[in-house]
């Protein structure tokens, strides 16, 4: 008698992409790594959402090319209103490659744009057991910002959704029947039971604010679209991206060295577990230094001088 195909019958279903934004994402350090070659693993946000597959959106922040005995990595960041999304293609993916050589070629010309993506969950553990989330692309695409706000809306209204259950559940029993038995979601229950037996208690006013910014761009009441894509041009290509920005106004000279500038930054903007990333390189902006010129800066303090560190990827100190 004729079957189907063995192996095909005991891969698991394909999750659904979940539109999220980059702060919860980041936060999350809760995994779980499927038993079976083909069962999916998960990244556990705070808010109960069960991460396989997201569907992510923002300005291109960084992008760079690897080269290893197995063939070219690219990594890169794209950044929404709550942070960055880590996001990378592996030497495995070729048929991926074309597509990250022209957006490299892009950024490296001084290009600046906002894409979407769609990434599995990824992590790394650290020796003293922090987690740091990625997602590996599986698909791309450079949008408009019509569609960008259209994905800030939809990833808006899933976090509120999650934040809504998460409030609803505070004063059930942590595991999945009592969840949905006190009205939780079923989608969401499973994820919010993981979540509360491993999340101590946490305020809510971080996310909701990141979700008022993402409907604020969204609605055009706010132009930190606009000044996420100013961040992040080069200098003198601002008539590259996009249209409706505001006139272009005299460089500005840069005061004191970019070093200074950046130590004074880290410890400014260090609460203790360091500084991050794009607040040091908007310092830098912010002082008439280009961004190039402060990337390089910052890579050179850590890896030659040895000046600054970077305990967490993405968070620099003071030595």
């Amino acid at each position: 008698m004729g079957g189907g195909n063995v192996t095909e019958s005991r891969r698991s279903p394909r999750q659904t992409a979940i539109r999220m934004l980059a702060q919860e994402y980041s936060d999350a350090s809760l995994t779980e790594m499927g038993t079976g070659e083909f069962d999916p693993s998960f990244v556990i946000t705070k808010l109960g959402a069960r991460v396989n597959r997201a569907l992510v959106a923002g300005v291109i922040d960084r992008l760079e090319r690897r080269d290893g005995d197995n063939g070219p990595s690219y990594s890169g960041h794209i950044r929404d209103p709550t942070g960055n999304h880590v996001f990378n293609i592996a030497p495995f993916q070729e048929e991926m490659h074309p597509e990250a050589e022209e957006l490299l070629a892009r950024f490296e010309s001084g290009d600046r744009f906002l894409m979407s993506l769609v990434g599995k969950a990824r992590w790394f553990e650290t020796e003293d057991g922090g987690v740091f989330t990625s997602l590996r692309v599986e698909q791309l695409a450079i949008i408009d910002k019509e569609r960008y706000s259209r994905w800030l809306v939809e990833a808006a209204e899933a976090t509120l959704r999650r934040m809504k259950a998460y409030e609803d559940s505070v004063e059930l029993d942590a595991n999945s029947q009592a969840l949905i038995n006190g009205g939780i979601p079923a989608d969401i229950a499973n994820g919010m039971a993981q979540a509360r037996s491993h999340y101590p208690e946490f305020d809510l006013e971080n996310y909701r604010v990141g979700v008022l910014q993402a409907l604020s761009i969204a609605s055009g009441r706010s132009s930190m679209a606009e000044a996420e894509l100013e961040m992040s041009r080069s200098e003198g290509e601002a008539d590259k991206v996009g249209s409706g920005a505001p006139d272009s106004k005299p460089p500005i000279e840069p005061e004191g060295d970019i070093s200074t500038t950046i130590i004074n930054a880290i410890k400014s903007a260090d609460g203790g577990q360091g500084a991050e990333y794009d607040t040091i390189i908007l310092t830098c902006v912010q002082s008439g230094f280009s961004r190039e010129e402060a990337e390089d800066a910052i890579e050179g303090m850590r890896d030659v001088d040895g000046t600054i560190i970077e305990p967490r990827f993405g968070f620099f100190q003071v030595l």
